[in-house]
Formats: C-alpha cells, sequence, structure tokens
C-alpha cells in the first residue's frame, strides 16, 4: 500500500478543505502581492514536486534538486512561504474541531466523544451512582503546570494576529453571512497574513524570562481565563442532563507555572525573578477582575424604586462607604440609586488599591472579595435577578476561585547539586556530595527539623538559596499559601537530597509555626532513578524528621516523573515501562506507610518525551495511580495548540477532567493476564535499552549527532532563556531533552521515539511467540496506547529525508545511518504485525489526513534545510544571513510537524 497517497477527507470533514483551500488562497495571494507572482509560481512547482514525489514514491534527488544552492535571502522567503501554508493548515484544523464540537451539540444525538457528557454517561452505565461521582468532584483536583520551556515562541503580535484570522473563520460558520460580509472576512485575514508576513517570526534577541512569562501569560490571562465558567458550566450542565442533579460544584480547576521559578541549568533564575512573576501574575489578574466588574457594574443597573436588595447588601454598601472614603468617591452621584453598581464600583476601588500592599483599602485576601461577590450573587438572586445578573456575577465568582489573587501557582526547581554545593559550603566539608547518602541524611537531620542552625555563610552559591527562601517565605505572606506550588528537586537520588531542602529552607527563614510550609516534590528522571525511586521514598518515610514533616503538609506526597529524560537515557520502551512500573511500586510504598501519594508527571509535547492523547494515557495508567488528580506539564507547541482559541481550550479542560473522573472512579478492571505481561514487558524493555544504548553509546556518536542533525542551528536559536546543555557535550547525557527530540524531529527521523522498540519487539516474538505479542498488543491498554503512540511517531518521520541528513555526517554516515534504517523498517514492520494492520495509521483516518495535508510543505523545507546546513558549515559557520535561512527553515518544519520537543 502506497504511504504516501494524497490526503482523503471523509464527508464530513468537507468544510476543512474548503478552508484549507479558501486560506491556501489568499496565502498564495499574499505571496504574490508581497514578492512577485513568479515566486508563488517558484512555490507551486515545488509543491507539485513534493506531491508527485510522494504519490510516485520518486527518489528525493528532483525534489532536491529545485532547493540546491538557492541564493540565500530567496531560501529564506522560500522557508517563510511554506511555514504560512503551515500555519494555514493548522489554524483550519484548529476551526475544524470548533465546527466538530457545534455540530454534535446541534444534531444531540449522542454526545461528543470525550466530552464531560461522554463521560458521565459512560460512568453512569458502569454503575456510579449520582453520590459516588458528587464525592469524586469534592476530591478532584486537575492543575495543567506551565513550564519554561518555549520550543515555539511565537511572538504575542503574532499570537493576536492569528487570533483575527480564527475570528474571521469562525464568523463564517453563520450560513445567512452576505457576500459581502464574507469578502470583509476574506480582507481581515489577508490583512492579517500581509502584517504577520512583514513581521519577524522571532526575536533576535534570546528572550528573557519576563518575556517567556508574558508568552505563557498571553493564555493565561486570555483564553484560559476567559473559558473557565464555561467549564464548570459544562460540568453543570452534564450533571443535570446524565444525574438529574444541580448542585453547587467544587473547584476542581487550578493552574500554574515554572516561568520564573525553574533554576534548574538557568543561571537568570532565582529570587529576583521568582519575586517580580509573582508580582506580574498578581497584576495580570487584578486587571481582569477590575474590567469584569466595570462590565458588572454597567450591567447591573437595577435602581431601588423598581427592585429591593438584601439587607446584607445594604449594610455592606453602607460600611464601605464609611470604611473606604477612597473607593465610595469613585461611584457618581447619578448612580447613588444603584446599589449593585455602587458596590461594584467601591469593589473595583478596592481591587485597585490591592496593587498597594499596604494600602488601607486594599483587599487582605481573596475570601474577603469572594463574600462581597456572594452577597451580590444572593441578593439578585433572591430578588428575580437570577437573569438580570447572576449569572454573570457567578462567572467572575468562578474566575476569583480559579486565579485568586496569584493568576497561577509558582513551583520551583533546583537540581540537587546545587543544594549540594551549598551545604558543602555551610558545614565545611568539600567531599559532602560523595559523601555515603545514609551518612548525609543523618547529618542533615538536626538542621531539616530545626534543632540545630547553620552558622550564616557568604558564599555565592549559599547566598543565591538562602535568597530563594526567603523570598518564597516573603511570597506567602503577601500572596498567600495558593500562590506557591511544589518545590521539585532535579535529580533526586536519595532521601538526603530531600532533607537537603528541609534543611536550607529553615536557613533562609521559610518556617511557621516552627515548620516549614513547603510540599516537596523529588523528581525522577533517568530510568535507573525510576528503579531506585521506591527505595527512595521508603528511606524517606523511614526518616522522623520527614514525617513529621510530611505530617504538617497533610500527610500527602508529591513525587514528579520525568519523560523526558528517561526516554533520552533508555529510549522510549524502557522510559515508558519504567515510569509504569515506579507508580505501581511507589504506590505499594504509600500505601505501607500510609501517605496519600499524587503524582506530577513532566510530560513534553512529542511522545517521545511522554506526550499522549490524554483519554488513552490516563485509562492506561496504573491503577489507583490518578485517585482524582491529575498534575501535568504543559509546554512549547502544546500549550498553542491546547489554549490558543478559547473553544479549544474548553474542549481541551472537558476532555482532561472527563478523563481523571473515568480513570479514577472505574479505572480499567483487573487483568489476570497482567502478571505475566508485565515480567514479559521487564525483559522486553531492557533489549530495547540495550539497543538503544549500543547506538547512543557507540564510538563517534556525538560527533555524528552533530553532524546528522541541526543540533548546532538549535543551539544558536532564541528559543528560551535557559542554556541548550548543560556542559561541553561529552554525550547524550549533557543534552538536555529538549533540543535532543527538537534536532532528530528536525532531520525526520524522530530517533528517540522509536528506536530500539523494533529490537525489543522481534525479540518477542521470537520469545514468546507472535500470538503472544498480539494478544498483549491487542488486550493490555498500557502496551496499546504506547504502539499507538510510536506509529504516529512513524508516520511523521521520513527515512529518505533523514538520510539526505545524515549524510552531511560525510565518513560517519554509513555506520550509522544504516543501524537507523535497520531499526527504523524492523520497527515499522512489527508494528503493523502486532497492530494486525496494513497501515500505520489504519485507525487513524483524521490524523493521516492531517500528515498527508503538511508533507507537501514539510518535505521542501527540509530539503532546503539540508542544503543550507551544509553550506553554512562549509563556511564555518559564520554567515549570519544564512544562519536566519536555517532557523526559518527550523521554524517551518517545527509548524508543519507540530511536534519539536
Amino acid at each position: 500500500m502506497n504511504q504516501h497517497r494524497s490526503p482523503e477527507f471523509a464527508p464530513h470533514d468537507a468544510p476543512l478543505r474548503e478552508d484549507v483551500r479558501r486560506l491556501g488562497t489568499l496565502v498564495g495571494n499574499m505571496l504574490a502581492e508581497q514578492i512577485s507572482t513568479d515566486f508563488l509560481d517558484e512555490v507551486e512547482r515545488i509543491r507539485m514536486a513534493a506531491i508527485e514525489r510522494r504519490q510516485e514514491n520518486l527518489p528525493l534527488d528532483a525534489l532536491a534538486g529545485l532547493l540546491t544552492g538557492v541564493d540565500t535571502a530567496h531560501a529564506e522567503s522560500l522557508a517563510r512561504a511554506f511555514a504560512t501554508y503551515f500555519q494555514a493548515v493548522n489554524i483550519a484544523e484548529r476551526i475544524h474541531r470548533i465546527r466538530r464540537r457545534r455540530d454534535y451539540q446541534r444534531e444531540g444525538r449522542a454526545p461528543q466523544p470525550e466530552s464531560l457528557l461522554d463521560a458521565f454517561t459512560r460512568l453512569k452505565a458502569q454503575g456510579v451512582e449520582a453520590g459516588e461521582l458528587l464525592e469524586w468532584l469534592e476530591r478532584l483536583q486537575v492543575e495543567p503546570v506551565f513550564t519554561a520551556h518555549p520550543t515555539e515562541a511565537v511572538r504575542r503580535s503574532l499570537l493576536e494576529k492569528e487570533q483575527s484570522i480564527v475570528r474571521a473563520l469562525v464568523d463564517n460558520f453563520d450560513p445567512t453571512r452576505t457576500p459581502q460580509e464574507r469578502k470583509e472576512d476574506d480582507d481581515r485575514i489577508f490583512m492579517a497574513l500581509s502584517a504577520g508576513w512583514q513581521t519577524a517570526e522571532a526575536s533576535s534577541v534570546s528572550p528573557s524570562v519576563q518575556d517567556e512569562h508574558h508568552h505563557v501569560g498571553f493564555y493565561l490571562a486570555n483564553p484560559i481565563y476567559r473559558i473557565v465558567p464555561a467549564v464548570y458550566e459544562s460540568l453543570a450542565d452534564a450533571l443535570q442532563a446524565v444525574y438529574g442533579v444541580a448542585v453547587p460544584i467544587p473547584r476542581l480547576l487550578s493552574f500554574a507555572t515554572w516561568v520564573g521559578g525553574d533554576m534548574d541549568g538557568n543561571p537568570n533564575v532565582g529570587a529576583a525573578t521568582i519575586a517580580d512573576s509573582l508580582a506580574t501574575q498578581r497584576s495580570h489578574v487584578l486587571e481582569h477582575y477590575i474590567e469584569d466588574l466595570a462590565g458588572l457594574a454597567r450591567l447591573l443597573s437595577q435602581t431601588e424604586d423598581r427592585v429591593e436588595v438584601d439587607s446584607a447588601l445594604a449594610r455592606r454598601l453602607f460600611d464601605y462607604r464609611v470604611r473606604y472614603p477612597e473607593a465610595a468617591a469613585r461611584v457618581r452621584p447619578r448612580h447613588a440609586d444603584m446599589p449593585y453598581r455602587s458596590l461594584l464600583t467601591i469593589i473595583g476601588a478596592r481591587l485597585d488599591a490591592t496593587r498597594d500592599d499596604e494600602h488601607p483599602e486594599a483587599y487582605t485576601s481573596v475570601r474577603e472579595l469572594l463574600d462581597d461577590l456572594h452577597l451580590i450573587a444572593a441578593s439578585l438572586i433572591d430578588h428575580r435577578g437570577l437573569h438580570a445578573g447572576a449569572y454573570a456575577v457567578r462567572r467572575l465568582i468562578w474566575r476569583v476561585r480559579t486565579f485568586g489573587f496569584h493568576l497561577a501557582r509558582l513551583d520551583v526547581r533546583q537540581d540537587s547539586r546545587m543544594h549540594d554545593d551549598a551545604l558543602a559550603l555551610l558545614l565545611d566539608d568539600a567531599d559532602w556530595s560523595t559523601r555515603d547518602v545514609a551518612e548525609k541524611a543523618t547529618q542533615l537531620q538536626p538542621f531539616a527539623g530545626g534543632r540545630q542552625a547553620f552558622a550564616g555563610n557568604e558564599e555565592a552559591a549559599v547566598v543565591a538559596l538562602h535568597d530563594v527562601f526567603a523570598t518564597l517565605r516573603q511570597s506567602r505572606k503577601r500572596y498567600g499559601a495558593d500562590a506557591l506550588g511544589l518545590y521539585i528537586i532535579s535529580m533526586a537520588r536519595s532521601a538526603a537530597d530531600v532533607l537537603a531542602v528541609l534543611a536550607l529552607a529553615r536557613y533562609g527563614g521559610l518556617v511557621e509555626q516552627g515548620k516549614v510550609p513547603l510540599d516537596i516534590a523529588p523528581l525522577f528522571e533517568t530510568v535507573d532513578d525510576l528503579a531506585n525511586a521506591p527505595d527512595t521514598l521508603r528511606a524517606l518515610l523511614d526518616d522522623p524528621v520527614y514525617r513529621e514533616h510530611l505530617a504538617s503538609r497533610g500527610g500527602r506526597q508529591w513525587v514528579m516523573l520525568g519523560y523526558s529524560d528517561s526516554g533520552k537515557d533508555g529510549g522510549t520502551l524502557a522510559s515508558r515501562w519504567g515510569l509504569q512500573r515506579a507508580q505501581v511500586e511507589l504506590l505499594e510504598v504509600a500505601a505501607q506507610f500510609d501517605i496519600r501519594l499524587s503524582f506530577f508527571h513532566g510530560r513534553g509535547g512529542s511522545a517521545s518525551r511522554g506526550g499522549s492523547r490524554i483519554a488513552p494515557a490516563l485509562m492506561s495508567s496504573p491503577r489507583g495511580s490518578v485517585a482524582g488528580v491529575l498534575r501535568v506539564t504543559e509546554q512549547g507547541e502544546v500549550i498553542h495548540r491546547k489554549y490558543g482559541i478559547r473553544a479549544l481550550a474548553l474542549r481541551n479542560l472537558e476532555q482532561t477532567i472527563g478523563a481523571v473522573l473515568r480513570a479514577s472512579l472505574r479505572p480499567r478492571i483487573s487483568e489476570a493476564r497482567e502478571d505475566v505481561w508485565r515480567e514479559r514487558m521487564g525483559k522486553l524493555a531492557a533489549c530495547s535499552r540495550q539497543h538503544y544504548r549500543a547506538f547512543v553509546d557507540r564510538e563517534g556518536f556525538v560527533d555524528y549527532f552533530r553532524s546528522a542533525t541541526p543540533i548546532d542551528v538549535i543551539e544558536r536559536m532564541t528559543l528560551g532563556s535557559r542554556p541548550s546543555r548543560r556542559r561541553s557535550m561529552r554525550g547524550v547525557q549533557d543534552l538536555r531533552a529538549i533540543p535532543w527530540v527538537f534536532a532528530w524531529t528536525q532531520c525526520r527521523s524522530i530517533l528517540p521515539g522509536w528506536y530500539g522498540l523494533g529490537t525489543a519487539l522481534e525479540f518477542g516474538a521470537a520469545e514468546y511467540g507472535e500470538a503472544a505479542m498480539i494478544e498483549m498488543a491487542s488486550d493490555w491498554p498500557f502496551f496499546a496506547n504506547m504502539l499507538d503512540d510510536v506509529a504516529m511517531v512513524l508516520a511523521k518521520s521520513d527515512l529518505g529525508i533523514a538520510e539526505a541528513f545524515s549524510q552531511l555526517a560525510g565518513p560517519l554516515h554509513e555506520p550509522f545511518f544504516g543501524l537507523i534504517r535497520d531499526e527504523f523498517e524492523r520497527t515499522h514492520r512489527w508494528l503493523l504485525r502486532l497492530r494486525q494492520s496494513d497501515s500505520l495509521l489504519q485507525h487513524e483516518p483524521r490524523l493521516a489526513v492531517s500528515i498527508g495535508l503538511r508533507n507537501p510543505y514539510v518535505d521542501p523545507m527540509s530539503l532546503l534545510q539540508v542544503d543550507l546546513l551544509k553550506r553554512w558549515r562549509a563556511g564555518g559557520e559564520s554567515d549570519e544571513a544564512l544562519l536566519t535561512a536555517l532557523v526559518a527553515c527550523v521554524n517551518g518544519v517545527s509548524q508543519g510537524l507540530q511536534n519539536t520537543g
């Protein structure tokens, strides 16, 4: 079967095809206007050659010939042109998701798959009664965490232009729009495309931590802030529709961020950025509340001669006029007979004063603001105002309950080795880091428990950490406990690593009533660390000082699981299995010590770093591992894809909440065969890891990697404030997981997502029989979900283009690429056999269409990148114009594949 045939649209996807055609035409017209019609003709020739190459399975030579030796400036224009087409396809697909959601709601025959209505319907069919569901809603905690890894740091100005295109396409849903109105829609799209073409995709200056904060803040303070009330309304509607229950919904959704708090490997982050981030977030959320209050004040114009208000509200208004004269002065005299408007004006003025902690009229807590809003909502409901403004007040209440005065909780992360460096100075022990972990734990106990204090030390490593914990103490006092999230320890390998944080927190003064008010989460990142994690947790819970601390934190221990570094360390199968087993064994340890264990999943955007569809991922997770809690990182292009458009942000959060409820209330049933499957999987994972490590540890691998991928370009790109590697690169361990996956994705092999798996599958078939492996692939959700993810990775790969990149490695090409080609073909072959399918995406036709739409544009970009890379390196990597063109190619391929790192 031809894997490269043109995409075939299902009948219900015809509007998607029309949007792609419409946007493609507008992009073409824009290119003709901005450059020339000859340029547009050239782009079209290249695109048609790319289509022909895939349809006819032709060699790369003809297509590559069109892209070899292109003038540098012209090459950049070509790269940007194809990237603009990708943007159009991406937007069209997102709009189609909105359209499909509306189709389900309009038709009303069946709930949309993975909607809250669908989740509740499934749960009821599985015997979940209303009471049980309501009990779990009280426990539910869903918290996406936005991290400082901008693998797709699109400028805010370009994001706003994209929003303009989205609005024009959504307006086009209205079948009554006139031809003139449709022309105006096209004009808006054309203007946004043209202005975007005249704007650089990114600044030439590396983003600061503040820049990263503004990037993440765009999503938190715009689409997400707006749709949070709709999430709760959708949940209430689904409860009413399925169970006939109308009850107050508890808060179950919050957000967190690492921006400004992720110190791991980033010298630009510390006490100052922690303070700045929290202050900026507070400013943003207060601005939104003040804007919403002004809107409510305009809406709630009820006058005393037309409707009564509750006596409690009247008393509150009178009291506020007396206690807060500065705020009360903002009430216009002509509005004196409008009690709701008057009170809302004063509330808004008090919120404005809250920007200054010392202002005498400022709110002292979020609870105080919520009390005012509840008072208004109750009065409206009591006096026939349910439909005269109460719903609008409730929407603001949901926002305040969700975002508080902090917008998003701020996590802090640091490498355990940095803690060791500071402790070595505080303890005057140069050998501290090499000492036995049990000895270190014993020595740290009195400091961690507060029975002994460190002497002062002015060395930079000590002062930096002291200031961090001092800032956390001040921030708790200023912003409240909800403003701070977890303290995460990277490369955590022992109980001593956790006790070190307790000791250093006390040194920095982060103490309240004799206790350290901090939830500490060890991060287990490598395959070996995951295997040792249960012993590490057991040793930690055996420690009396730490058990006392944990009791003060409500008896809940957080553990963060690292999908990225474990994948880089051992390959995808060893990583996935290590993570699965670690959760099972950690839960067993928690049960032994009668503590509550919650997992924080450090997933990336690509399957190579743990990226996966949320429902299958949760339903295939170990039983009991979800337990009503999902805390997961969101980063890079994933943030944009999930949260860039309001309707899609709503859909994503509904899917997530529904999946958490299903995995918690009715996890997959116990399977007697799993004991055998687990034993086999342990051997398969070991086989896969051995084959993967043999490849990355092979002599000359670092040189090959640096030649056969554009890692040198990625390292020069202004993507984030954090260096791309920890130190000079001696091996794969020295490169961060994001650029590692990013580089392999750019060269189109996406090797981290599959290398070693084919060998393991072949071993399994020989050892246990192909029928047994097919049974595992069919009946075991963990294995089936992993194979589905790998199939998607292989479908996005192109070994022909990967070979063109590999040839840049000269004499290293043949020995290394021969291994890559053999393992790719082996993995592809066994995936088809075990999944009993004729093609990789046989059961994912929509994904097949999505990839097919992009290939005619991605392939030329990749081949152009190969030629430019060769020329840039030949010139000693000093030609800035070539580098600019290369960066345009990298950005374009990233948008086309929709996965970077």
